[in-house]
C-alpha cells in the first residue's frame, strides 16, 4: 500500500463531509431504507453507510480491500456495529458461496475496482435468486462536454481519488451484467469538482 493511500484513507471522512452533509447522506439514508434480510456491502470504505443500517436487517457482512481503510472501519464497527462481520476481500473475488446474500450494497465502490464487469458478476453470484443491489454510484456524464473533461480528467482522478474512474458508463455495467434496474435516480453531488459529481442511485434485480 502506497503512502497516498494511507494519507487518502485518513483524510477521507473530512474530505466528504460537506458532501454528505448536502445531500449524499440522504441518499444513504433513503437507499438502506430498503435493506433487509442478509446485507453484504462491498467496499465499506471508513463505514460511512453504518448509521442507516435499518433494523429489518438478519445479518450485515462488510468486505473493505484496503487495509488503512479496513482498520477505520472495523474500529467504527467495534463502536457502532459489533455484530457486523468483516472481510478483507476486493469485490472481484468475495469469498462466499453462490445465494448467500439477499442483498449487496455498493456505494462509490464500483468506480473504483479493477475489474468492474467481474465485480459486477461476484455480486450477482453472491445474490439469491430476485435479490437486489442497492447502489450510489459515480457515472458518466450524459453531457457530452463534460464526459469530455472526465476522460480529460481522469490520470489525474485515478491517481490523487485513489483509483476512481468516474467516467464509467457503471449503470450499463449493471445492466449488461445481468440486473434489472427497478429504480432510478440522478443527482449532482455538490462540494466537489464537476467532472466527478454525477450520481445514479437505484436499486437492481439480480435473474
Amino acid at each position: 500500500m502506497s503512502i497516498w493511500g494511507h494519507i487518502f484513507a485518513a483524510m477521507y471522512d473530512r474530505m466528504t463531509a460537506k458532501t454528505e452533509d448536502a445531500g449524499l447522506g440522504a441518499h444513504r439514508k433513503a437507499l438502506l431504507a430498503s435493506a433487509t434480510g442478509d446485507v453484504l456491502e462491498i467496499g465499506g470504505g471508513t463505514g460511512a453507510n453504518l448509521p442507516y443500517y435499518g433494523e429489518g436487517i438478519s445479518s450485515l457482512t462488510i468486505t473493505e480491500p484496503e487495509r488503512p481503510m479496513a482498520k477505520r472501519l472495523q474500529r467504527r464497527l467495534g463502536k457502532e456495529t459489533p455484530q457486523a462481520m468483516f472481510l478483507r476481500a476486493p469485490a472481484e473475488d468475495l469469498p462466499f458461496n453462490d445465494d448467500s446474500f439477499d442483498v449487496v450494497v455498493s456505494t462509490l465502490v464500483l468506480c473504483t475496482v479493477d475489474d468492474q464487469p467481474r465485480a459486477l458478476r461476484e455480486v450477482r453470484r453472491v445474490l439469491r435468486p430476485g435479490g437486489r443491489l442497492l447502489f450510489i454510484e459515480h457515472v458518466r456524464a450524459d453531457d457530452d462536454a463534460l464526459a469530455r473533461k472526465q476522460d480529460r480528467m481522469m490520470p489525474i482522478n485515478v491517481r490523487f481519488a485513489h483509483g476512481c474512474h468516474c467516467n464509467r458508463p457503471t449503470l450499463d455495467g449493471i445492466r449488461d451484467a445481468g440486473f434489472n434496474v427497478t429504480r432510478l435516480e440522478h443527482d449532482t453531488l455538490k462540494h466537489i469538482p464537476e467532472f466527478v459529481s454525477p450520481l445514479v442511485v437505484g436499486v437492481a434485480e439480480s435473474g
